[in-house]
């Protein structure tokens, strides 16, 4: 009798694969997602550890050794991606530099999304004054251009790592409200909501146990957005010179120093922007494959 139950193809069909063999099914065949994951945990490891990686101080200056090619130029393998204007090893400043961009674009993204969703689901959830009042917030955010506020701000207290994550972080909410305010709309009127409403739900529970999980897919796809937005804009103050200060190793800064020399070795500007290109790509093909396979839709 076992062994029939056991060979039945219905019962099989009932048990069927459980969801997290199906989320695990659709994590590993969306090749945008998995080539996000990959590169952006490449990336995270070496910046962790970039002192074990890293073949030389990235701050060690020798000017003996100055614009050394890389290897594939003709270069050494002492210095496989050459050196730069100071005689800096390049490859352990780009180690370096992915310890920077990460932790400004994780941190910018997280503060931002901290402001950003605490008033896109007040405004969708409470509608009224609230919304009212959020709305014309985002407004006036959306009416200052991020990146003169930015150089404006940046100018004025100084570049630095700690201050250009804060402006960044306090700059980005916008994207975050807005989406999270129009998605908070159109879940508040499900039934759940309703009925988490009628059995006297309390409003947070209500928005943390009902409105959250749902909309969460929609803020994995914002949060790496900004993740992506923030990195690109710190490259964009540094290369302007007010953002990460020299010596930090920084991708934006390291354009920006090899740009005097870019008619001659293009590689001081090609390397760090290729690097840079690959990982926010690669961080947008993740929080679209992570939207893909976390889609309410899709849930089993």
């Amino acid at each position: 009798m076992t062994d029939m139950n056991a060979n039945d193809p219905l019962l099989q069909e009932v048990s069927g694969p459980s969801p997290r063999q199906i989320l695990f099914r659709r994590v590993v065949t969306h090749n945008g997602l998995m080539f996000g994951l990959v590169v952006v945990a490449l990336l995270a490891l070496v910046a962790i550890f970039a002192p074990l990686l890293a073949p030389h101080d990235p701050y060690s200056q020798n000017l003996l050794m100055r614009m050394k090619p890389p290897v594939f130029l003709g270069g050494t393998w002492e210095y496989p991606l050459g050196t730069d204007h100071l005689g800096r090893d390049y490859l352990s400043r780009l180690i370096y530099g992915a310890r920077v961009s990460l932790m400004i674009g994780a941190i910018a993204a997280l503060i931002s999304g901290l402001i950003g969703t605490a008033l896109g689901v007040s405004a969708g959830y409470f509608g009224g004054r609230v919304d009212a009042a959020v709305t014309f917030l985002i407004n006036v955010r959306l009416a200052l251009p991020v990146v003169l506020v930015a150089l404006a701000v940046v100018a004025v207290m100084g570049g630095s790592l700690e201050i250009v994550i804060m402006v960044l972080g306090l700059l980005l909410w916008d994207r975050f409200a807005v989406v999270m305010r129009s998605s908070t709309l159109q879940i508040r009127r499900r039934e759940y909501v309703a009925a988490a409403q009628a059995i006297g739900a309390s409003t947070p529970r209500v928005i943390l146990s009902e409105i959250m999980p749902n909309i969460v897919n929609n803020l994995i796809v914002v949060v790496t957005l900004e993740m992506a937005h923030a990195i690109l804009l710190e490259a964009a103050l540094s290369f302007l010179g007010v953002g990460v200060q020299p010596p930090t190793p920084s991708w934006g800064l390291m354009v920006s120093e090899g740009k005097k020399m870019m008619l001659f070795d293009a590689w001081l500007v090609l390397i760090p922007g290729a690097v840079l290109f690959v990982l926010v790509l690669a961080i947008n093909l993740m929080g679209d494959g992570l939207r893909d396979v976390t889609a309410p839709e899709n849930r089993s």
